[in-house]
């Protein structure tokens, strides 16, 4: 519907829209008219009647709901001009009411054609495959015998099987054809090319489903933030008139309490894998004990009717495939339903959230899911995602390029270093390689014995780059620390350099992963690696069925497949990482290879081609410029649309003030070399008690990391302030733990609200809480302190990464070349042999060095983080805050401000009232009272 003037009018909005609203739905309703990049930036982001979640919501579903009903009426213009040509041939003595009852008959069969467009072509490939599997069963009779007597023998003792282990014979073509291996007879079909949560997997319980057309994809970085956005979307029409899912990893949506149990994100998707790859074997096991029923089980599977039995075994959450059916349908009975939703509705039903709501992915109109599940290719093959001419949003974008190349990082570590650490990977890898080839070499082909060879001098040389000085002595190393140096080096490599430095640069990566991936070797290697040494030690499985070595030993293979995959990168997409850090007289070792991906143009590309419109969310996306250079530098610019709007809080709303000094008039310095001496933590908490007599209600302050966290709040202990603060307001702090900060935030708000009805007889006179959070942690992103949650935010200093971490140096050495065809993807930046330590004076060095955008980049990193974490506070237009940028670097006369001044990357609505330079910490308390005197008079009736 369009109004006079040509604007739109957008019915699902529940409130009235401010003219700031209006203007960012109609921008965002014609950028995805026009398709491209659209980067759609508000000044900030604010929930109950202002949202920015509520303006793309009813913009992009209302574009998707006109432009069906104009491809409906097309289809039905086109449909009723055939229909009048075919009239006109008729008979004109053919009654009245056959002529409408065949039109009528018509338009139903053409509405079905339209809605059944991209279902006719899955059937097609879906039955093609099936014949091709029957083909495979015809020519297998001597193949199933022979499994056969191998599922008998299992079945008879729970000893040691070697047949179980051996790999199928691999036969190889010439050597440089890609995918030019096969086997002779096809494996079990086990992929291992991606990191990502969702390896490729045996989909059982996958039905056919319509293709929805004109789908959205909304995506965000965390659960909570989805969550949000879906509780958003309740407040709308759209709510029950479109079909809704949202997808999560299996940690947020698993109910099988056996795997929940085994904690880490890795464990819970190994395990869950491996419950889904058992199904086969444990039915062939349980229901088929002849001969003539394992060939019915093949035919039955090429006719593709094997599905629901498969669904029998393996999670108990997946055994009857009638109420996965009946999952789906309550879901798409309800309004759309968050994480959480699912989860209740899983465990209420006893059936896996997780497959159910994959499985309702091709008939949704709007897909809401995390980065990882969109942004990664190995994701969206897994999860069936469908971008082609749908619509891609991607919100709270302003660190999406770095969010993007790290998902295509690999790792493996060379051994443990603590009970806590990662499991031991690399070297158990190889040992389990070795055992396996020395059992079973004289029963191998040549084809698996040159491959597994190749394994082997691939491991081998992996761990000597780990193991470079490792006799160096336990004496020398207690010097080192002893001298507070780090022990051990990290280096970083070109992947040429690293190939050709340990003699591995004439192996052809890419068909040893299509071996890898078709011989089913990483099962082999280590299910056997698992049940030898069991046997060995005499212990048994636990009764979930997995060992944790044999999870830590398939963890490693995947990380090691995922090392070899990235090695097949361009030589200048990335760098390879090489560190020896933490080595012990006691025989463990923290070292680890890490590929590290530099360049997003090429990953993003993929998604940017497939789309009919990427819109790119935030309120901090500026400097938009560097995201264009990372991301989609080819984009022309006719198809790059920005859109960026005021804020609508009022001025007097909000007070924002560079606190150069301390109560005691010492100058606030939190850089590097002087924010850990004890009088600047002392000032900062006389700052603090400062506040608590004139703030009220709750007061957030942001530190830079955990550990300073950490380190002042344990000043402030020893030194009694944390006493004093603690009789004005309750202390809470920031969980290292993700999964216990709603609890930490219910009871802080809890508290606030408690408080501010008035405190009790007896009880203590607080008048608020106090949370000390850290920026980058969860709090920081996409947490809403509104109204008395964040009354005050305190940002301690200005929150540089550290410039000793050798990955972000790596990645400031990249982007200073960005845009500069002189340049070299390899800058002469380090010393002749790129070794370095990793320590902070060599990191400023090469800060030093940078030109332009390396600094440029560095410092965005900075006030990024710092817009998103003062962010937090003042949600709607009746909200008010104080903003307390704590440090003398934050300070200066605005017309002496240089342009790379922290200050002026302050989003503008805090830029235009901020009070940059005061005397002293007395005039910085007056303006605090003045301000919240005069809002709470103004909140008063």
């Amino acid at each position: 519907m369009v109004e006079k003037g040509g604007d739109r009018e957008f019915p699902a909005f529940p409130y009235k829209p401010y003219s700031i609203q209006r203007e960012f739905m109609n921008a965002l309703y014609r950028s995805l008219d026009e398709g491209g990049v659209s980067n759609a930036r508000k000044s900030h982001r604010y929930l109950q009647r202002t949202g920015k979640t509520l303006s793309i919501i009813c913009s992009a579903l209302q574009w998707v709901v006109d432009q069906k009903q104009k491809q409906k009426a097309e289809s039905m213009v086109d449909f009723g001009k055939n229909v009048g040509n075919d009239r006109q041939c008729r008979s004109d003595d053919e009654p009245d009411w056959m002529k409408n009852f065949t039109v009528n008959q018509d338009i139903q069969a053409e509405e079905k054609k339209i809605s059944s467009r991209f279902k006719f072509d899955r059937r097609r490939n879906k039955e093609n495959y099936r014949d091709l599997l029957s083909r495979d069963v015809k020519k297998d009779g001597f193949s199933l015998k022979k499994e056969f007597e191998n599922l008998q023998k299992a079945n008879d003792g729970s000893e040691l099987n070697d047949e179980e282990f051996l790999l199928e014979e691999y036969e190889s073509e010439e050597e440089g054809a890609f995918g030019s291996g096969k086997s002779k007879r096809k494996a079990g079909g086990v992929t291992v090319s991606s990191s990502s949560d969702e390896e490729e997997e045996e989909d059982s319980f996958e039905e056919e489903e319509e293709e929805e057309g004109f789908k959205v994809y909304f995506c965000s970085r965390t659960h909570s933030q989805l969550s949000q956005f879906v509780k958003e979307l309740r407040k709308t029409n759209f709510a029950n008139e479109i079909k809704v899912v949202s997808l999560g990893s299996r940690k947020n949506f698993c109910i099988n309490e056996e795997v929940l149990r085994l904690g880490s994100s890795t464990q819970i998707n190994e395990r869950c894998l491996e419950l889904q790859k058992n199904k086969k074997n444990e039915i062939c096991k349980i229901k088929f004990k002849t001969l003539k029923q394992i060939v019915a089980c093949k035919k039955l599977r090429c006719r593709g009717k094997v599905r629901r039995t498969k669904a029998s075994s393996g999670c108990p959450m997946l055994r009857n495939h009638k109420l996965q059916k009946q999952f789906k349908n309550q879901v798409s009975q309800q309004e759309a339903l968050d994480i959480e939703d699912l989860v209740h509705l899983g465990k209420r039903m006893g059936t896996c959230p997780y497959y159910g709501s994959r499985n309702m992915v091709p008939a949704a109109n709007l897909v809401v899911l995390p980065y990882q599940s969109l942004l990664s290719k190995s994701s969206r093959e897994s999860l069936g995602l469908n971008l082609k001419n749908n619509i891609v949003i991607i919100d709270e974008a302003h660190n999406l390029a770095d969010s993007l190349i790290s998902m295509y990082d690999a790792k493996i570590t060379l051994s443990q270093v603590n009970k806590s650490s990662p499991p031991i990977q690399l070297e158990n890898v190889h040992n389990h390689i070795e055992k396996y080839f020395a059992r079973f070499q004289n029963r191998l082909g040549p084809g698996n014995r040159r491959y597994i060879q190749t394994l082997m001098v691939l491991t081998r040389a992996f761990l000597q780059a780990l193991n470079n000085e490792r006799d160096e002595s336990c004496a020398s190393q207690d010097a080192e620390k002893a001298t507070g140096a780090k022990t051990g080096s990290d280096s970083s490599m070109a992947i040429n350099d690293f190939l050709f430095s340990h003699n591995i640069d004439n192996i052809n990566l890419v068909k040893l992963l299509q071996y890898v991936k078709e011989s089913n070797i990483i099962l082999k290697v280590s299910g056997y690696g698992d049940k030898a040494s069991n046997s060995e030690k005499g212990s048994a499985v636990k009764d979930s069925g997995e060992s944790f070595e044999e999870g830590s030993i398939l963890s490693g293979f995947r990380a090691l497949a995922d090392m070899l995959l990235s090695l097949t990168n361009n030589d200048g997409d990335g760098r390879v990482i090489i560190s020896r850090r933490q080595r012990t007289c006691f025989g463990q070792q923290g070292g680890f290879l890490k590929y590290v991906m530099l360049t997003g143009e090429k990953i993003f590309s993929e998604v940017v081609n497939q789309a009919h419109a990427v819109i790119l969310a935030g309120g901090t996306l500026q400097p938009i410029e560097e995201t264009r250079e990372r991301l989609f530098p080819w984009l022309p610019p006719n198809q790059l649309h920005f859109f960026s709007c005021s804020h609508i809080v009022p001025p007097e709303s909000i007070l924002p003030i560079a606190v150069s000094r301390g109560p005691t008039n010492k100058s606030f310095d939190f850089s590097y070399r002087s924010r850990c001496s004890l009088t600047m933590i002392e000032e900062l908490g006389l700052l603090v008690c400062n506040l608590l007599t004139v703030v009220p209600e709750g007061i957030v302050v942001f530190f830079s990391s955990f550990d300073y966290e950490e380190k002042v709040y344990d000043a402030w202990k020893t030194s009694g302030i944390l006493d004093r603060i603690m009789k004005k307001k309750r202390v809470f702090r920031e969980p290292r733990n993700s999964t216990s900060v709603e609890f930490v935030l219910k009871e802080y708000k809890d508290t606030i609200d408690t408080l501010s009805l008035g405190p009790k007889e007896g009880s203590t006179p607080l008048n608020g809480a106090i949370l000390l959070a850290v920026v980058g942690g969860k709090i920081s992103e996409g947490i809403n302190f509104s109204d008395g949650m964040g009354r005050c935010i305190v940002m301690v200093g200005l929150p540089y990464p550290s410039p000793s971490d050798i990955e972000l140096l790596e990645r400031i050495k990249y982007i200073e070349g960005l845009g500069d065809p002189n340049f070299t993807r390899t800058p002469k930046i380090l010393p002749s042999d790129e070794y370095y330590n990793g320590d902070v004076q060599a990191g400023f060095s090469i800060l030093r060095s940078c030109r332009r955008r390396g600094n440029e980049y560095y410092e965005n990193l900075c006030m990024k983080a710092v817009n998103q974490s003062i962010g937090r506070a003042i949600r709607h237009i009746n909200d008010y805050a104080a903003i307390l940028l704590v440090d003398m670097r934050y300070a200066s006369e605005s017309s002496k401000r240089s342009f790379s001044h922290p200050t002026n990357k302050l989003p503008q609505w805090i830029k235009n009232s901020l009070v940059s330079s005061t005397n002293n910490y007395g005039e910085v308390h007056r303006l605090l009272h003045q301000f919240f005197k005069f809002n709470k008079n103004r909140s008063c009736p």
